[in-house]
């Protein structure tokens, strides 16, 4: 019992660095109530923010700890209204006397569900928005420019089309992130949803900010590239070689990432 509370007190204690870090003013990624955050506990148990809370301000009392597989289920239900959709975020609380979960805890709930994925992190990143509000979305998702975009953010992001927030959003995110593994045989780090913002996903709380970091590095080379008349993209081979160096692997787990 001593180890699991020290546990929970350590994914909780970690969870609120990272959104801290994500929700800081400065950056631009998430500023009143927008973002949210998640790690995962078990197989069946998820701490995420509460719905309308802060990122950059996020209290204990602001996390709330959900059942994924309450969650989950709804995903394949072909549609719920507002109302049933509210019950079911307040049905998932394991304290009913806490806060109500973000909607968003929906698609938190199957990206934790995913092989070595114990954190989630999703912001409305400035410079990532300015691309995912363009016409070069998808081309963004699909392409990278410089060797530490792959080393952070992977080979390629999953690509969703604008879809309504809610349980609409978190099926097109199933769906999307199933094609992209069965297509591409690997977890992807990094969802970019358009007209909406980035979604990053991976082991650690470090994984997670890297991967929102170089995103919005990227995104920011992009849009300068851009006006001198680029970008210029990295080759399929060059994208692979980098994506398989060992000196690179080594790199990653060195930054925990």
């Amino acid at each position: 019992m001593i180890h699991i509370d020290n546990q929970l007190k350590e994914k909780r204690a970690a969870l609120l660095q990272l959104s801290h870090e994500l929700g800081r003013e400065e950056r631009g990624w998430a500023i009143l109530g927008e973002g949210n955050s998640s790690v995962r506990l078990d197989a069946d148990r998820m701490l995420i923010k509460a719905s309308g809370t802060s990122l950059g301000r996020l209290r204990d009392e602001d996390v709330v700890e959900c059942t994924t597989s309450t969650l989950s289920k709804l995903l394949d239900r072909r549609s719920m209204n507002d109302e049933e959709i509210e019950e079911a975020l307040l049905a998932s609380r394991v304290d009913q006397s806490s806060k109500k979960p973000s909607v968003e805890a929906l698609f938190h709930a199957h990206l934790l569900s995913l092989p070595d994925v114990q954190f989630v992190g999703h912001t409305h990143a400035t410079a990532v928005n300015q691309i995912l509000c363009s016409p070069g979305a998808r081309q963004f998702a699909d392409r990278r420019i410089f060797p530490d975009e792959i080393v952070c953010c992977g080979a390629a992001s999953v690509f969703v089309p604008y879809t309504d927030p809610g349980l609409k959003l978190a099926q097109a995110i199933r769906t999307r992130v199933r094609k992209f593994v069965h297509d591409r045989k690997l977890l992807p780090r990094v969802v970019l949803i358009k007209n909406h913002g980035i979604i990053a996903l991976g082991a650690t709380k470090e994984a997670v900010l890297a991967a929102m970091q170089m995103a919005e590095k990227a995104a920011q080379i992009w849009v300068g590239a851009a006006a001198l008349g680029g970008p210029t993209f990295l080759t399929d081979e060059e994208v692979t070689r980098i994506a398989s160096r060992t000196d690179e692997a080594l790199r990653r787990r060195l930054m925990n990432i």
